[in-house]
């Protein structure tokens, strides 16, 4: 991976052009000087989804809400699927409480569920929470 990878910062949304070789060493955005890829999941908002969905890594999202119990339960792992996954996938959280309108555009009918993003386009979606070896492995079979 040694071409220059165009990743969304999940701070401010700006476009950083990283070289692929360099995604290990803790990219930060050229604009508002934020890790690019943080080792922990990021916030999701109607507001800045769309800029997350350019760039050249995949994007897996978990939604989610405060309430649901298989929700809470599913968060450490996907905390530590994010810390596997680094430098391959970014990982963001949608509450779908706090923003109802885009759960909707997503056609989300239960939580938690999660959606994969290849290239702007959702290529998979898996409903349930999974245990970690399950995730990794049904990401495998989407190729990350």
């Amino acid at each position: 991976m040694n071409h220059p990878l165009l990743i969304p910062c999940p701070h401010c949304g700006g476009l950083n052009r990283i070289p692929g070789e360099r995604l290990g060493d803790a990219p930060t955005c050229g604009r508002c000087k934020s890790a690019v890829l943080p080792d922990k999941p990021f916030e999701l908002t109607q507001a800045g989804f769309a800029r997350q969905l350019k760039g050249d890594l995949p994007l897996l999202v978990d939604v989610w809400a405060s309430w649901c119990g298989p929700c809470r339960s599913f968060a450490p792992t996907f905390e530590q699927a994010a810390t596997q996954l680094h430098g391959r996938c970014r990982l963001g959280k949608l509450d779908s409480e706090a923003n109802p309108q885009l759960s909707t555009q997503l056609g989300i009918r239960s939580i938690p569920s999660l959606l994969l993003f290849k290239g702007g386009v959702e290529v998979a979606r898996q409903s349930g929470a999974l245990p970690l070896p399950q995730l990794l492995g049904w990401l495998r079979s989407q190729g990350i």
